[in-house]
């Protein structure tokens, strides 16, 4: 059943900016990490992945969304840890509730197929990159702030494929720095007026990477 689309109010963690209010993302197999999976595994939460990784690649040039020589696209590590985010959801049992919907710029849209199966994939523009959206920002923001905290029935989890950016700007600077790196994933918990991020998970950890330096 589509989802009402209105703009919803926020439930801001603290957000002042400073280090310490940051988030701290964390791998499944650390006691942090065991206990976001075993809330996922319950359902009725939030999966807001970033894409994988892009170390390597060019920065975005022409800002067109159907033009993918003209973006950053993932690197091969990047594709091979968008393979082991999918496995790794299956291995540990986490449900997700379909469509897996992704944004359209392709290092969003190609980490949701390669990680769930290009058949559960829906690809939207409510999911676009700050700098591809133009004077459409404002309705991007109101679209990621309705995703994260529409219900989500027990027994599966709502999976979003994005970017970083629109995240800090939606839900403040607990999740802006290092907090997020590519491939990680916020673990939101909605609750109809506003939304709340209970931890950033690693599910596919990279050494060394999560953060592009692209020219």
């Amino acid at each position: 059943m589509p989802l009402p689309r209105r703009a919803l109010p926020l439930l801001l963690l603290p957000a002042s900016g400073l280090a310490q209010d940051r988030l701290r993302p964390v791998a499944a197999e650390t006691p942090e990490g065991e206990a976001l999976v075993a809330r996922l595994r319950a359902g009725g939460l939030v999966l807001f992945f970033r894409h994988a990784d892009t170390r390597g690649e060019p920065c975005d040039r022409s800002y067109r969304v159907g033009d993918r020589a003209g973006q950053r696209n993932l690197a091969p590590e990047g594709r091979a840890q968008a393979v082991r985010i999918g496995a790794r959801m299956e291995l540990l049992g986490i449900p997700i509730a379909g469509p897996v919907l992704a944004g359209p710029v392709f290092r969003a849209r190609d980490t949701a197929e390669l990680a769930f199966g290009r058949a559960r994939v829906e690809v939207t523009d409510s999911l676009l990159a700050d700098d591809y959206a133009g004077d459409r920002l404002g309705w991007v923001l109101a679209e990621h702030r309705r995703l994260f905290a529409a219900p989500v029935p027990a027994g599966a989890n709502r999976v979003l494929v994005g970017h970083r950016t629109p995240a800090i700007l939606v839900a403040g600077e607990a999740v802006g720095g290092r907090a997020f790196p590519e491939g990680g994933a916020l673990v939101i918990r909605p609750d109809g007026d506003g939304f709340a991020v209970v931890g950033i998970l690693l599910l596919a950890e990279l050494p060394g990477g999560g953060f592009h330096a692209c020219q």
